[in-house]
Parts: C-alpha cells; structure tokens; sequence
C-alpha cells in the first residue's frame, strides 16, 4: 500500500449526527413503497377520496356501520412494524429483526392503553386520536436488537453441542417479552410527550405563518448531509400523522422540493465557468427529473455563499405552499417532481407547481448574483465533489460520473475516498455467490487473526452477494466477484483474495483495522479496493457459509470442543449434525463418512476430480445426478481452488434443490493433480443445505491453516485418521 495522510479522528458533532441520520434513512427508505401503497389507499378509499369504499377506507357506511378499513390499520400497525424490521435487521439481522418488532408492538400498544385512559377524562367532542408509533420503532428496534446481540454474546460459547436452537429460540422469546414490557410501560409515554410537543410546535409555526423559517436549518443540513436526522427523524412521522387524519402533509414537502437546487444549477448553466457550466445542466435534469438532491450539493461546497441562494429558495416555497394549502399524502423519495406530483392530492397540484417555480426563480436569481461575486476557479468543482464525498462517508457514483470527479480524481481532497468506507473498521464481510462454505473458510483465517490482534469487537462474517446491502466496511471477494459486490456496497472497501488460506491480504486488512481503529495514520486506504484488479483476488465462491461459524474456532475451540453458538455469526444456526445432538447418529447420517473418504484419489485433473467428488455426495445419498454437473458451473465460472493444495467443489446456488441433505466428502491425491494450473492434494466436496455442515467445515479450514495438521492428512492411512484430524464423529 502507498502511504497517505488521513486526517485524525476525534468525536464530530456534525459526523455524529450525520450517523443518527444515516441510521433512521436506512429504517425508512427500504419501507417507502408501504409509505406510497399506504398514500394510494388514502387516495381512493377515505372518506374524502376519490372513490369512497367504507370497508377500506375505514369510516361509517349510509346505513351508519362503522368500518375498521386498512388505511387506519396500516398506519397505526403494519407501517411502524415495517421499520421497527428493518431497524432491528440492521443492527442483528432476523434475530434482531424479530425482537424489534415485539419490542415495538409493546410501545405501540402502550401508546393506544395511555391515549385510551386520557380519552376517558375527555368529552366526546375532544377525543385524542392514536399516535403511531414510528419514532418508537426507530428507538425501541434498534436497541431491542442491539441488547440481542450484546446478551447473545455473553452465553455465545457456553451453549453445549445440540442445545443451539433450544437456547436462541427461548432466549429470544424471554428478551422480546421483556423488551415488549419496558417499551409498553417505559417508552410509550415518553414517545407521546414527544410526539405531542412536536406536533404543538409545527402547529405553532403554522399558525405564525413561520413554517418557512425551518428552510434556514433544512437547506444547509441537506448540503451536510444532515437533513436525514431532521427529515425521518421528526418530518416523516409528523406528516404522517398529519397526514392520517387530513389525508395530506405540507411536511412531505419541505425537504423534497427541487425547486432550490434547480436554481442553483440553472445559474450555473448560465453564469458558470469551466467544468462547472459544463456539467450543470446534466446536474440539473438528475436533480429535478430523477430526484438525486446530492448532485448539486458540489456546487454549493464550490461556493459556500451559495447555500444563501438555496435558503431563498426554500423559504420561497415552504411560502407557497403555505399559501395554497398544499401537502402530500406520503413522503416522495426521491425527492424527484416526479414522485411529487405522484403523492399529491388532487387540490394540491396547482399550488406544488408554482411553490417550485416559486423557489427555482429566487434561488436561481440569488445565485446569479453570487457567481458575480468574487472568483470562479473552473476546478473546483472537482475537488468540491470531493468535499462531499468526504462528508457523506462514501463515494457519489452519480456526482463522481457527471463531473469526472469523485474519488480518485479528487487528489489529496481525502486521502480515503477511494476506499469508500472511511471510518473504523467493525464489520467484514466474505462475500460469495452460493454460500456453500469454501471460501468461509478464509474467514476463518481472518477472524483468527483480527482476533489475534486483539479487536475481539469486530464481526467477521460471511454472506452471498445476493443478499448484501451497503452496511459493510470491509467486503472480501474473489476477483471475479468483486465487481458484483462493488455494485451491492459501493461505499465498503473491496479487497479480493485468491488463496484463502494463506493470502497475505489477510495481513493487509488487520493493519487497516488497526490503524483506522486505534485513529493512526493510515496508509493510502483506496489501494484496499484497487488491490480488487491485482491482489489476490480470492473464491469468493463459497464464502457464505463457513465463516460464520468460525469465530469460536478463532478464538481458540477446539477440533473436538462444543459447536460455537450461531448468534453473532449470523450464518451458523444449528450444529454441524442438523438440530439433534452430535451422538444422535440413527436421526440424521454423518456430515462426513468413512465412505466418503477417498485416501488414493484416481482423478488426473480438476474435470476428473469433480466428478470423483460428486460421486461420492451421490453415493451418499445426498445430492441428485444433476448436483455433479451444476459443480463443474460452479468451477467455470468461480475456481474453488483453496490454496495449501485443498480445493472446495460445490454445486451453483440453483442448485440448491438438487441436495437431499448436507454431507461432505474427502478425497486425497497423493502425487498432486494439475487444478487449472494449481497444485491440488485435497479435494473436498460439499452439498450444504441449510447450515449443518458448518461445524465441520470450519474444523477442515482451522487443518488446512496449520502445516502440522495438513502433514498429517498427508500421512493418514486409514478414514478413522482422517475423521480423527477433523474432529468428526466417526460413523
């Protein structure tokens, strides 16, 4: 790596808030298209909608039968549920997940027993509708699913061999009920007196006519990136409720409309210089037709006066929307006058117009005479992008493609940009196509030496690239994965290995985690992701399955010790026998047999011995014919070759349907065989279904990382020594 200087961390009241934000974005945007379903349902089916429906819309009928309806259901229940999901599957995946919901169900429940005690002092006229609990999710999933992981972790490698599912099942259960408890009695009121003094005060600034003045706080926290804080932290539940008993919210739109930073880019189509005019008006088209705001941010940071011109903009149409009573019936994400226009209500259409006219034409007359003032540099734009980038956290592939700036061409803006990924390090992910569990078992190699240098808090884990999101820090791929997973987590830092058991990548990325943790100087963090074209470039084949067991192996279990605790390690879930005791060999066969231990292997090339390899999973009554042929795919497309003379063949994730039950088979060579140019001794065949050849897979990885161990493999004579080596159970 060539050395760089990053900048010393320390605590950032600007980053901080920044992370909130980030966090409550990530619970809402995935949940926004149950926002719109929700809109569409208003739309139509309220009272005051297009067609009127009592049994959906939720009101009485001619005849005077009340209706419970969905509009009234999906607000108050399925909508917070749905964040309190993705909030606890953030911080702990479906565990998480699961826990967060129970613990939300109990605020929301205790939010309705408060407002139906009050209701009993008030007259009839002066009811208090329910208060949905959207901030409740986005407090009490999160920590629910947070105090999960950390108590998980307490009993994690105590749990005896056989026990796993019992204990997480039941200690989950326990700490939901319980998490469900303190937010009914705990949370829930907490929750209403905020709801209700935020609600007071918007009301406040209304009534004032004041409502424009929040466009000083929400323009220069757009261009910071710390809007999110403000717009799903208190706008997006706040319109919601507004919009549940109006059927819209003029909330929606004080941060979505584009009509700021059009103006910006307008004048500098006009009135810029250099790159700047020239890429403005694509700049423009994104921002108002395709709803990316950030795309203007660049201009603003090249001349920070500018944020005035987006302030006048804002006001102007916060003012005007204000003045005809415009709102929208769900949030527009993207902020695109597309998706505007799409959740407006029909008396809203006229008015949203003209507020965007309204705040393009005074921010864009505000920017003309600010680009008058003083110096245009034609290059600032450049280093502007990566300004932004830089206070984002992550690269802008959008700004970064329209302006040729971003990232690398950033220079010295900052020296981890490249990388994406610029804070500390605390989660790694094996990132694989299938998931069967050959490459996890490089994960095993790097959680034993990320733990070895003493970060006992940073996850290792292992995951298929379809089911990635951009949480990670750290992505480890095979190279000809690594484009695949770029495109899934953009803003990680990718590094590619070829051989996983002994790549000197692993080194590479302990000494990141050290200095990025231990707040060192760090080197030039961005070779980190172009190594990607020349490092090692690992299979990344069958990542997924095997590492996440691994931890406890890491950490020092041994080959014959209790199976590690799933929990923590997301993947491994059941012991390495399916869910029965190891001892219990009449319920399920052995994950690896004496007959499917092969100690004079007659294959001559990677072709041969594949086949050889699925004969045996065949003969073990684990996998159809077919399974064979989806294994040579596999090694088309991704070579499963291990390094230390160990390949790992599989089958392709479509095959998956093919396998009858999880085995594994081991076949030795003990001239060598030619592996498509590598030199080969061992091959082990997997067909993993589910989790349960986890355990064992990750004791083949701890062997063939100790030369002691693959010495002795080299010299067994019999399958019983083999099955000794890996701590198998014999059969």
């Amino acid at each position: 790596m060539t050395t760089a200087t990053e900048a010393p961390r320390g605590f950032s009241p600007r980053v901080a808030l920044q992370k909130v934000g980030t966090s409550l974005s990530n619970m809402v945007m995935p949940n926004i298209p149950a926002l719109i379903a929700w809109g569409i349902f208003t739309a139509f089916f309220i009272e005051k909608g297009f067609t009127p429906v009592p049994a959906l819309g939720g009101f009485a009928d001619s005849a005077g039968t009340p209706h419970t309806g969905i509009v009234g259901p999906m607000i108050h229940y399925l909508l917070p549920l749905l964040i309190a999901n993705t909030g606890g599957r953030m911080v702990y995946e479906a565990r998480g997940a699961v826990v967060g919901v129970v613990a939300t169900m109990g605020v929301i429940a205790g939010s309705d027993e408060l407002i139906a005690q009050l209701n009993l002092t008030q007259p009839a006229n002066e009811q208090i509708g329910q208060v949905h609990m959207f901030i409740g999710a986005m407090i009490m999933a999160p920590l629910a699913a947070w105090l999960m992981k950390k108590l998980d972790r307490l009993w994690q490698d105590h749990i005896p061999a056989g026990f796993e599912m019992l204990v997480n099942m039941f200690s989950a259960g326990i700490f939901a009920f319980l998490m469900a408890v303190v937010g009914f009695f705990g949370l829930a009121p907490v929750v209403n007196g905020f709801m209700s003094l935020l609600s007071a005060g918007v009301e406040g600034l209304i009534g004032l006519g004041l409502l424009p003045l929040v466009s000083i706080l929400i323009e220069p926290a757009k261009v910071f990136f710390l809007n999110n804080a403000i717009n799903h932290g208190v706008l997006t539940p706040l319109g919601l409720a507004q919009a549940s008993q109006d059927g819209k919210s003029i909330l929606f739109l004080l941060e979505a409309n584009p009509g700021p930073g059009l103006g910006i880019l307008l004048a500098y189509s006009i009135f810029g210089r250099g790159a700047a005019r020239a890429s403005a008006p694509g700049a423009a088209l994104i921002q108002f037709v395709g709803g990316i705001h950030e795309i203007y941010f660049p201009y603003v940071l090249m001349k920070p006066i500018l944020i005035l011109a987006a302030i006048g903009g804002g006001m102007t149409g916060v003012f005007l929307n204000v003045l005809f009573h415009t709102g929208l019936r769900s949030p527009a994400a993207p902020g695109s006058i597309i998706a505007i226009l799409g959740a407006a209500t029909p008396d809203s259409y006229l008015g949203i117009i003209i507020a965007v006219l309204g705040a393009t034409a005074v921010s864009f007359v505000l920017a003309m005479l600010l680009l008058k003032v003083g110096k245009q540099d034609d290059g600032d734009i450049v280093s502007a992008t990566a300004k932004m980038e830089q206070m984002k956290g992550k690269k802008s592939s959008v700004a970064g493609a329209l302006t040729g700036a971003g990232g690398a061409g950033a220079g010295a803006a900052s020296a981890a940009d490249d990388s994406g990924h610029t804070g500390p390090i605390q989660r790694i992910v094996f990132a694989c196509d299938a998931g069967m569990g050959s490459s996890a078992m490089g994960a095993t190699v790097l959680r034993k030496k990320v733990r070895g240098a003493g970060f006992d808090d940073v996850e290792v884990t292992n995951k298929a690239i379809s089911s990635l999101n951009d949480e990670w820090d750290v992505v480890v791929t095979q190279k000809e994965l690594t484009d695949r997973a770029r495109q899934r987590t953009g803003s990680a830092i990718h590094v590619s290995v070829d051989q996983f058991m002994n790549s000197p990548r692993y080194d590479e990325v302990v000494d990141l985690v050290r200095r990025r943790n231990n707040g060192e100087d760090a080197s030039d963090d961005a070779d980190a992701a172009d190594t990607a074209a020349t490092a090692d470039g690992g299979n990344a084949s069958g990542t997924a399955a095997a590492g996440a067991g691994a931890a406890a192996a890491g950490a020092g279990a041994t080959a014959t010790g209790t199976a590690p605790s799933p929990r923590g390690r997301h993947a491994a879930e059941v012991p390495a026998t399916g869910e029965t005791a190891a001892a219990d060999t009449d319920a399920a066969p052995q994950i690896l047999s004496r007959d499917s231990i092969v100690l004079q292997g007659s294959a001559t090339g990677s072709d041969s011995a594949i086949d050889e390899a699925g004969s045996l999973l065949v003969a073990a009554g684990a996998v159809g014919e077919d399974y064979v042929s989806a294994m040579h795919d596999r090694e088309a497309s991704v070579s499963t070759f291990m390094g230390n003379g160990l390949a790992i063949p599989h089958g392709t994730n479509e095959a998956k349907s093919s396998i009858r039950r999880s085995a594994m088979t081991f076949t030795r060579y003990p001239g060598g065989i030619d592996w498509n140019g590598s030199p080969v001794t061992f091959v082990v065949g997997i067909a993993g279904q589910g989790n349960e050849h986890l355990e064992l897979l990750q004791k083949v990885a701890m062997t063939f990382s100790d030369p002691a161990q693959v010495e002795r493999l080299e010299k067994a004579t019999s399958p019983d020594e083999i099955l000794d080596i890996f701590g198998s159970d014999k059969e």
